[in-house]
């Protein structure tokens, strides 16, 4: 070999070696949720495939845990620690109002619709609130419809007054209050311990958290609502710095394909997938049960939900934008994403 050949062989291994260790650009996201939720195993999964995908290889994510609380993640991104992570507005008591109007009771439509509709409305007239300063949104979701999972029998809306429940905040605390309902706030990853303590009587949560917070255990009735008591909006936020970091096209390519709706829309099914495996099992184990609310306790909680709609739609326009137009949006675009 000669001298010359050497030379550009050697060139050539380094430039292979560049490639190869800067080809992806990894992206950090953080969870606050157990290894085998939902959100962990397939929301984040398939975003960072999405992300992939869509920059064909020029972004690759990495899920850690356990770098912050839940009601920290903000904070979290803001500092740089993580560059994206997924927010429960209810943890947040007063820093978020206008996710407050997607966890109405009352709509049509599971976690797809409903979370498609969030993403709709906010680009449309919610975040002129900018609750969300300082990071970029990159997608909304919320869960399905909130149901009350107790261990103590449940079979009338009257039976729920004065039961101890675990209350995730936001519009499901509003509801709480309505139902007579002891409401008791500790974070989601902490519900199984708190039920099995007898610290609480019950928790408001969507069905696939039968699964993830294994309820079959320590709540085996469920109080079902057809359309829910409330609905959880979640946030999945990024770095405003790591994305203006990115290279033009490849930020293009997220926001253009990955970003927002589709995003959305792809947490939603989740949310439906796991409510709809979890129903099969609570069916299928002995001593779970689900009572579906009768017709007169549906007529009776009608009216409580349309005491929380005002009072939100209110709170919302308080906060400096049209409530009634936003909601009625939401409900027209979670009659489109239906398919009505």
């Amino acid at each position: 070999m000669t001298k010359l050949t050497k030379i550009l062989a050697s060139a050539a291994v380094a430039i292979s070696m560049g490639t190869s260790a800067f080809s992806a650009e990894t992206i950090t996201i953080s969870t606050w949720l157990p290894p085998t939720h939902p959100v962990n195993t397939e929301m984040f999964a398939q975003l960072g495939e999405m992300m992939s995908e869509a920059t064909d290889g020029a972004v690759a994510t990495e899920l850690k845990s356990g770098l912050a609380s839940p009601p920290a993640q903000m904070d979290l991104v803001l500092d740089g620690i993580a560059d994206v992570a997924i927010l429960f507005h209810g943890y947040t008591p007063g820093r978020f109002v206008g996710t407050k109007l997607v966890e109405i009771p009352g709509y049509e439509g599971n976690a797809e619709a409903s979370s498609v509709a969030h993403w709709r409305v906010h680009e449309a007239i919610l975040k002129d609130l900018n609750e969300h300063r300082g990071v970029k949104v990159i997608a909304l979701t919320t869960h399905g419809p909130g149901q009350i999972h107790s261990n103590k029998e449940v079979n009338t809306l009257a039976d729920l007054s004065g039961l101890k429940t675990r209350l995730g905040g936001g519009v499901s605390a509003d509801v709480g209050a309505k139902l007579g309902l002891v409401g008791i706030q500790v974070p989601a990853p902490k519900v199984y311990e708190t039920l099995d303590s007898g610290a609480a009587d019950a928790v408001a949560m969507n069905l696939g958290e039968r699964i993830s917070f294994k309820l079959n255990e320590v709540a085996k009735n469920v109080y079902e609502m057809p359309g829910g008591f409330y609905r959880g909006s979640f946030s999945v936020i990024m770095s405003q710095e790591k994305f203006d970091s990115l290279p033009a096209d490849v930020q293009e390519a997220l926001d253009s394909k990955v970003f927002g709706e589709p995003a959305s829309r792809m947490m939603g099914a989740v949310w439906d997938k796991s409510d709809a495996t979890a129903r099969k099992l609570t069916l299928d184990t002995a001593d779970n049960k689900i009572v579906e609310a009768s017709a007169e306790d549906q007529a009776a909680f009608a009216v409580m939900a349309a005491e929380v709609r005002d009072k939100i739609i209110a709170e919302v326009t308080a906060a400096g934008i049209d409530g009634q137009a936003a909601y009625d949006m939401m409900v027209k675009e979670m009659a489109a994403a239906s398919g009505k």
